[in-house]
């Protein structure tokens, strides 16, 4: 009786009991290697598919197990064949008892850099191209995906459709001017106007153009001819800032909602983010008890609040009120007008409230043109979300619909309504209420994993002085 064909397999699976008994193919990379004087060697493979190893039983009777066995090093590249089987070690279900070991692609121990050592994050960030090999970000790459998943799922199954807004762009959706500039002009040749300054007729698109901070105000146009729609791609900011909330390039995901109000908008983001939390909770629970275990002890109960909690909702005018009551000795002093920093929306969700907190109605001088103006002429209809650890993790707003206050706004903001006349022009062909948000993909992962800086959740992080791989 021949032998039967080997099922190829992943190690998440391999790892799990109903696998038992399977005749299996294995492909992978080893972590480690232990020869016992038994004749035996232990190998602990993993393809990337779960945070834990399948451990390989090599007998001494494979034919090439001194040859190639028990020379196998850290890092390099196999193919197993054999039997999945009862683990009789702890802390496994299973373990595979090899029938056949080709080593596929060696790595040299003399100059691989993940030996079994713990290194830095900082260190990490060194070999980009390598640390998704490492437990950790292994499964901060699994987390990431999942919340990518639930983000698509969220909006899909609510009949959301999803948008690309333009990577390059000529306008600036926040008015803040930390743009990336978008040129094919040649930087030792700039070619000048009689007036000095850069003909950008002789550009590739007759103008200024740069790199995107926001897809909203072309999202808006979407919204405004198909109802309800979401954009989830790169967005960038030339902000010199050197912190671990920040960074040059993240992705974005920006739901545009016609006739939303404010009310709607707040109870869509909190629905989102309840979403993609329980869904990382239910289908991630080895990785996010190792984000819990050795990373931030406090990871899980903060995300079974968030999930479980009915967020608070105040206004941004009395919040200042409990801030300035809380006896509270801030770095940044408060007051009515100013914009709160992390300590302020951390002291709100963490010793005030005990839970996510949605603020609203923030004044008009510290927020962008495009906020629609509350009756009383100080505030627009803002909102954030601000969660445990992190603080503001959704900012939105209902969008300002009425043609005149929408260009005064832009006149005070020192911005010209003629540059944006297609946006302009959307308050004049079946203007409607209507309203939007956005959630920066890195700063959820980061909240959801506990990682304490946001270059360690993103593949290849872009920041100043950075863009390496």
């Amino acid at each position: 009786m021949s032998e039967p064909i080997p099922q190829l397999i992943s190690v998440s699976n391999a790892r799990q009991p109903n696998a038992i008994g399977h005749h299996v193919e294995l492909r992978g990379w080893l972590r480690t290697r232990r020869d016992s004087k038994a004749g035996l060697s232990f190998l602990e493979m993993n393809d990337g598919t779960s945070l834990g190893n399948i451990q390989v039983i090599a007998p001494n009777e494979l034919p090439n197990y001194e040859s190639v066995v028990q020379r196998l090093t850290a890092g390099c590249s196999l193919r197993v064949y054999g039997t999945v089987q009862e683990s009789r070690g702890q802390g496994q279900a299973t373990e595979v008892v090899a029938t056949q070991v080709e080593l596929i692609g060696p790595a040299d121990p003399e100059t691989y850099p993940l030996q079994k050592k713990r290194h830095s994050f900082e260190k990490l960030r060194e070999w980009a191209h390598l640390r998704p090999r490492s437990n950790t970000f292994g499964a901060v790459a699994r987390v990431r995906n999942r919340i990518c998943r639930s983000i698509h799922d969220f909006f899909q199954e609510l009949g959301f459709l999803y948008v690309h807004t333009p990577i390059i762009t000529s306008s600036d959706c926040e008015g803040a001017g930390e743009l990336f500039r978008v040129t094919t002009l040649d930087p030792a040749n700039i070619p000048l106007r009689s007036d000095g300054q850069v003909d950008y007729s002789q550009d590739f698109f007759d103008r200024p153009t740069f790199l995107t901070v926001s897809g909203q105000l072309e999202g808006e146009i979407f919204a405004t001819a198909l109802g309800k729609i979401y954009t989830f791609g790169p967005t960038f900011r030339a902000e010199n800032s050197n912190t671990s909330r920040h960074l040059a390039e993240f992705w974005m995901i920006e739901p545009e909602m016609a006739f939303y109000e404010l009310k709607d908008n707040m109870d869509l983001a909190e629905a989102f983010l309840k979403r993609i939390v329980q869904d990382v909770l239910d289908d991630c629970k080895e990785d996010m008890h190792f984000f819990n275990d050795r990373i931030d002890q406090t990871v899980l109960a903060t995300l079974h609040n968030v999930a479980e909690s009915t967020f608070h909702r105040i206004s941004y005018t009395d919040a200042i009120k409990i801030l300035e009551q809380s006896n509270q000795k801030f770095e940044y002093p408060i007051s009515w007008g100013c914009d709160l920093q992390a300590e302020h929306e951390r002291y709100l969700t963490e010793k005030e409230f005990n839970a996510p907190v949605v603020l609203f109605d923030y004044p008009k001088l510290i927020k962008p043109f495009y906020m629609r103006v509350n009756a009383d002429n100080h505030t627009v209809r803002a909102m954030d979300v601000l969660v445990p650890r992190v603080g503001e993790i959704i900012g939105g707003s209902q969008r300002e619909d009425r043609l005149d206050v929408l260009e005064a706004r832009m006149q005070e903001q020192g911005l010209l309504p003629e540059n944006y006349w297609w946006y302009v022009d959307l308050r004049r062909y079946g203007s409607v209420p209507h309203s939007g948000f956005g959630l920066g993909l890195e700063r959820v992962v980061q909240f959801i994993t506990g990682m304490p800086n946001i270059r360690d959740v993103i593949p290849f992080p872009r920041t100043p002085g950075n863009a390496e791989f």
